[in-house]
């Protein structure tokens, strides 16, 4: 089986290889004036029209890519231990994942993202050049003929330029917002990782959209044409249409930005619905044809979100809630034991009786070894929802019942934890809660095996005292008989407000139990244990169910109007059409292979059991004189904990002293802290030190 998943990986290292090659030589004449048209004439037929060759050649090779994925994914979670990853990294490859930019617009970016981007700028340029080239080779020509002065016919030539070269980032624009994409997950990438690459992709597409949009207008008002800004004729290209698309995207790129993102979060989100209108237009601006450039992203984003809707549609009972003394609460809920996640997996939840529309991602904290039939996420009240949130939950006289939607848990296909010697993991606050489901694996391990665990050190910082009680959820309170001792953990927290223990932390942890029901469904894959073949079966069926539609369409209504000469039916019928059968096909596939699975899974779901267990209380933490913590749930990890007050931590220089030959250094929490931790790993003092941070702000 391993040869088998080698081979696999090998072609589809070439398809995607001979993909890339295809954007290179895309603006050259030799591929517009000679491979394009021989293409098509092979390809064209009375069932796909002009458009076939469009869509085999962009199109066919990424989702032929995803589908060939979700089997390499399956066999891989057969036929592998695919939570752990031992590999050692080469010295090179492991340079390359070291940070190069800490500070500035684009966050913390590593050598290797910095060389993509550098790739993808160049790929940018020798479009352009290579477009203006071609079409500037006779602008004289073009002019006289067109009865413009040469600048003017240079203008219209580099605005068309630059909507052809926009094309590409929203070729690109949707692949990092596919939560549940095998593409993704081939390529090892994790979402909190990859939506910094939507937002390069989506900075740049509007950058060159907007001046394609300004050369235009300069244009009609310089050649007295400003009546094109009103034209949408049947066939062909839709000022209109283009115009709504830019202006919807335009809405969306103001309300991503920084300032007013992380200020009116409610605001942006919302805006960003705008994306449908913004693709639906584009396609009625650029015809069908064209706009199957950006059609495998979108496609795959599309199956992704009606399954995510799917998922949503379920409502998940809370079966207990802990609630701490610093205004947090961990929620647990039942989940199916099929159901396999990694550390630090994620989950989106959303709340209905808070909001029907908001939606918070949240780390696991659970390991779903250590716990086969529970899922925890922690929260902590910091915004105006997860004020509510544990407002109703830690009110004195909390709801029978609790229901949520839920969306996930998405997380990397492996953890590397394992490969390293040590493990320094830095918190700020919050930041803690990937480091919680990190522990309880590594501590699952250490117990169940013989095998070397790397020695752990947490560094976690907070603000006051009180928020100490964060770390009672390093090991959970019940269900275990796990000794913390087995594992070389130590912990070094740091109260950076307080100069000493406050003496009013007396305030009882409480765990809150909510009344099962019956039917209460655990939290389960949405697709079932099989979850990548069903994508891949989803992805493949709803493509050929697409081709039969358009097939039917194309060779017994619109061939008979106008023999596939794209002159005489409507563009923007075509559309429409083409539009529609791709929802219709998604949503039967996607549909059928949901209903499938949640009826194999009602099969084996087991009932809950019915407790009705009043709220408890544990005693309250607080510190001595040592400064030790004193009810952790373990003796073991009370002694391995150290206390300080009034001071933060010397970051560098307990990076540098860390020994060992591999050396995992893992941050999460405020940005600032980030780019600390980045700028120390990255100036190369230290060999030893592979830097990974874990963030949702960004």
């Amino acid at each position: 089986m391993k040869m088998v998943r080698s081979a696999m990986k090998v072609f589809l290292v070439l398809v995607f290889l001979g993909y890339m090659v295809l954007w290179i030589m895309m603006p050259t004449k030799l591929y517009f004036e000679h491979w394009f048209p021989e293409i098509g004439q092979k390809t064209k037929s009375t069932y796909f029209g002009q458009q076939g060759a469009s869509m085999l050649v962009y199109t066919f090779p990424i989702l032929f890519i995803a589908t060939v994925g979700c089997i390499y994914l399956h066999l891989g979670k057969r036929h592998a231990d695919h939570n752990i990853d031992r590999t050692v990294p080469t010295s090179w490859l492991a340079t390359l994942k070291q940070p190069m930019i800490v500070k500035g617009p684009l966050g913390i970016v590593s050598w290797m993202e910095f060389s993509f981007l550098t790739m993808f700028i160049v790929l940018l340029a020798w479009s352009t050049t290579s477009y203006l080239n071609s079409m500037f080779v006779h602008i004289d020509q073009i002019a006289t003929e067109s009865g413009l002065l040469v600048w003017e016919a240079k203008l219209d030539l580099s605005g068309l330029t630059l909507g052809l070269v926009g094309n590409i980032c929203l070729a690109f624009l949707f692949f990092p917002v596919t939560r549940g994409s095998s593409v993704l997950r081939l390529i090892g990438l994790t979402l909190e990782a990859t939506v910094k690459y939507h937002i390069w992709l989506g900075h740049i597409a509007m950058t060159i959209f907007t001046a394609h949009g300004v050369c235009y207008l300069i244009f009609w008002a310089k050649t007295e044409q400003m009546s094109e800004m009103l034209k949408w004729d049947k066939v062909g290209v839709s000022n209109v249409a283009g115009e709504i698309a830019l202006l919807s995207g335009l809405a969306m790129w103001a309300t991503s930005l920084p300032q007013i993102r992380r200020k009116m979060f409610e605001l942006f989100y919302y805006t960003h619905h705008l994306y449908i209108l913004f693709v639906v237009f584009f396609v009625f601006h650029v015809g069908f044809s064209y706009a199957c450039i950006m059609l495998p992203g979108f496609y795959l984003f599309l199956i992704d979100r009606y399954l995510r809707f799917l998922q949503s549609q379920q409502r998940i009972s809370l079966v207990s809630a802990r609630i701490l003394p610093c205004e947090a609460v961990e929620l647990n809920f039942s989940k199916s034991p099929e159901l396999s996640y990694t550390s630090t997996s994620t989950l989106f939840v959303n709340v209905p009786t808070i909001s029907k529309l908001q939606w918070h991602p949240f780390t696991i904290t659970s390991s779903s070894n250590m716990n086969p039939d529970k899922l925890s996420i922690a929260i902590k009240s910091e915004g105006s929802w997860s004020s509510e949130l544990y407002r109703k939950v830690s009110s004195s006289f909390p709801p029978d019942r609790f229901e949520v939607s839920i969306e996930g848990p998405y997380g990397p296909a492996s953890t590397h934890f394992l490969r390293h010697d040590r493990l320094v993991m830095v918190s700020g606050g919050s930041g803690i809660t990937p480091f919680i489901s990190i522990i309880r694996e590594l501590l699952f391990k250490a117990s169940g095996s013989g095998e070397r665990m790397p020695q752990i050190l947490l560094i976690c910082a907070f603000k006051k005292s009180i928020d100490l009680t964060m770390l009672e959820l390093l090991l959970p309170v019940s269900g275990t008989t796990i000794d913390s001792s087995c594992l070389q953990l130590h912990i070094e927290a740091y109260v950076t407000r307080e100069k000493e223990p406050a003496t009013d932390n007396h305030k009882p942890l409480q765990t809150v139990w909510f009344k099962p029901n019956a039917l209460d469904i655990p939290v389960s894959a949405i697709l079932g244990r099989n979850g990548w073949l069903w994508l891949g079966v989803i992805i493949s069926s709803s493509f050929i169910i697409f081709l039969l539609f358009i097939g039917i369409l194309t060779r017994y209504y619109k061939y008979p109007i106008d023999h596939n000469s794209e002159k005489i039916y409507a563009s923007s019928a075509r559309a429409t059409l083409n539009m529609l059968f791709i929802c219709i096909a998604i949503v039967m596939a996607a549909t059928a292979a949901f209903l499938w699975n949640k009826k194999q899974n009602g099969k084996e779901v087991r009932q809950i059991q019915n407790m009705n267990t009043p709220p408890t209380t544990s005693p309250a933490w607080f510190n001595n004189g040592d400064r030790e913590l004193e009810s952790l749930p373990h003796q073991s990890l009370v002694q391995s904990t150290k206390v300080h007050y009034g001071e933060r931590p010397d970051l560098k220089k307990i990076l540098f002293e860390s020994k060992g030959s591999s050396v995992g250094v893992i941050v999460s929490g405020p940005r600032e802290l980030r780019h600390e931790v980045a700028a120390i790993c990255s100036w190369g003092l230290a060999d030893n030190l592979h830097f990974e941070s874990i963030s949702f702000t960004w």
